[in-house]
């Protein structure tokens, strides 16, 4: 495993955060291509990107702060290095940024669409970087998260595809094929350990959830809830 790009001293640049940021610069250039692909303007999916990004780093942040505020008051620095990303930091940022395309008057289920392939190829080089930093550890020595990495970079591939094809319901497909190839990849992984019993493990309800959601966004658009000219 390669966790550190460059370690000497007191400097150390992690693999992991490197690979993220590579993948979201990615993932912006691409939306530049896909919003023309669902009649956007290409800025508005960047501006829009860079929100998501920022918000996503200050409300899981915020959130970790707010979960361990004894040990923030403690350690502030040392809480901070904690990677922080979690599904309920990524849920107030989802709705956050709804808020903020209704705001600048963007449609966002036809904004869901065009960013449906970013995010997967963004997901696909998070992937690459729990591979190097081993943090996604598979069963018997697996490794599952290039498996991930794979499947996500697929995916990638068959969203932009579509989207070029039919454009509509992009975003629908995206989230059930990750919620899909996540909840199918969880039984590779090493089992939660937690003492905590339930019929799934944690990362196998979020897929659940994901594949819930596209089902929602699917027949939201069926009822065309936004149109393809608004």
């Amino acid at each position: 495993m390669y966790p550190y790009l460059l370690h000497s001293g007191h400097l150390t640049i992690p693999t992991f955060g490197v690979l993220a940021a590579i993948g979201l610069m990615l993932g912006l250039t691409l939306s530049l291509r896909t919003a023309r692909l669902v009649g956007l303007e290409p800025d508005t999916l960047w501006d829009a990107g860079l929100f998501g990004v920022i918000a996503a780093f200050v409300f899981s942040r915020l959130l970790l702060v707010i979960e361990n505020l004894h040990s923030f008051l403690q350690y502030p620095i040392a809480l901070l290095e904690v990677p922080s990303l979690t599904a309920s930091g990524m849920l107030v940022t989802a709705l956050a940024t709804i808020i903020w395309l209704k705001i600048k008057r963007a449609p966002p289920l036809r904004v869901a669409d065009a960013w449906a392939p970013c995010a997967t190829l963004v997901w696909s080089f998070l992937a690459l970087g729990h591979f190097c930093d081993g943090s996604d550890p598979g069963m018997h020595g697996l490794p599952v998260a290039l498996f991930v990495a794979a499947y996500a970079s697929l995916l990638t591939g068959g969203l932009l595809v579509w989207l070029k094809w039919r454009g509509e319901r992009t975003a629908a497909l995206g989230l059930a094929g990750a919620g899909l190839g996540q909840f199918l990849l969880s039984f590779w992984r090493e089992p939660d350990l937690s003492g905590v019993t339930t019929l799934l493990d944690p990362l196998q309800w979020v897929a659940v959830g994901m594949m819930v959601g596209a089902a929602v966004i699917h027949a939201t658009q069926g009822l065309g809830v936004e149109g393809r000219n608004d």
